[in-house]
């Protein structure tokens, strides 16, 4: 069942690239693995899946020991400034910058282990009281402060649209968000690219990737429902 899934997901996502005139490749696929056991991302990685997201650091540190190396592990969730030391040569991008408080505390812990800290800069691109994330207007400062740490590079932008049931209703905020991406990409700031947009879940990322995105955070669309009770 679940390579049934994920045939279908894939299927969806080349479907979407057709529609906007994209390559395949131009789109990561992140499986949104939080509360699943390792078995079912094993058996995800024994059919060719390489990059997992994770909400918590426990689950990526629990993960991480005891599955495949290869895997590129993808940090998705609000990041606490007390654990990203556990992470910081784990992962390969952090999605969930909103703060100069975290950014310092990403950029400290990135050189004591040598490593340079790939980030998005998450966006509240709906202005939702629930949602962690920069308002659009503070976006430019923030990069422009946050670029001056030597630990860190900033790769791109990410959001979490609302959760509708039509998902055309959130092609406006994806379009926002890319537009965004490009004006920042328009003012050449030093250690700065705009070379990623994470945005789109499972039920809306076709609307996305319509709508430019280069990354899409796929759960329950690969892994079925999931089980908070644990």
């Amino acid at each position: 069942m679940l390579i049934d899934n994920f045939k279908e997901v894939e299927e969806r996502i080349q479907a979407a690239c057709d529609r906007a005139g994209r390559k395949r490749e131009d789109v990561t696929l992140i499986a949104v693995s939080k509360t699943k056991p390792v078995e079912m991302l094993q058996e995800a990685y024994d059919f060719g899946t390489r990059v997992f997201g994770e909400n918590k650091v426990q689950e990526i540190t629990e993960k991480y020991d005891v599955l495949p190396k290869d895997i590129h592990w993808h940090m998705i969730g609000h990041l606490q400034r007390n654990k990203i030391k556990y992470i910081i040569d784990k992962v390969d991008l952090i999605h969930s910058v909103d703060s100069v408080r975290l950014a310092d505390a990403i950029d400290k812990e990135a050189a004591k282990k040598g490593v340079t800290a790939k980030i998005l800069i998450e966006v509240n691109v709906a202005k939702e009281d629930s949602k962690f994330g920069l308002m659009e207007e503070d976006v430019f400062s923030f990069v422009e402060e946050v670029a001056k740490f030597p630990h860190i590079q900033i790769c791109g932008l990410m959001t979490i649209a609302p959760f509708v049931e039509n998902p055309e209703e959130n092609r406006i905020y994806f379009q926002r968000l890319r537009k965004l991406s490009v004006d920042i990409e328009a003012k050449k700031v030093d250690n700065v690219t705009m070379s990623i947009l994470s945005m789109g879940m499972t039920n809306d990322y076709e609307i996305a990737i319509e709508e430019g995105a280069t990354m899409v955070r796929v759960g329950t669309g690969l892994f079925g429902a999931r089980n908070y009770a644990k």
